[in-house]
């Protein structure tokens, strides 16, 4: 799988997080108790940017419509109606380096 440099894991405070771009597609990279988690960055709803949003514990709230994400497992975990999960994405860590296996 190709690996895509995210940049240094000091980085990404805990509980914050940051976005790329690769290749036209958007993903969020999170710190969350003290692991690295990748999911994309574009809400299954409407398309907002997730990276726009809210981050508490792990839980990112879509900053359009409250949609609220489970960014460990990009699982939805509360909306009005179904969405598709968005998808996660595996972090590997080099040293203090992260990437993200797309």
């Amino acid at each position: 799988m190709p690996r895509v440099l995210v940049g240094k894991r000091s980085d990404i405070q805990e509980g914050g997080f940051t976005s790329v771009t690769v290749g036209g597609r958007q993903i969020l990279v999170a710190k969350i108790q003290g692991s690295y988690f990748a999911t994309d960055n574009i809400c299954t709803h409407e398309g907002a940017e997730l990276h726009q949003g809210e981050l508490h514990n792990k839980e990112l709230t879509c900053p359009w419509h409250g949609a609220i994400w489970d960014l460990t497992t990009g699982r939805l975990i509360w909306f009005r109606e179904f969405l598709e999960p968005i998808q996660s994405y595996t972090v590997v860590i080099e040293d203090d380096t992260l990437f993200v296996e797309i």
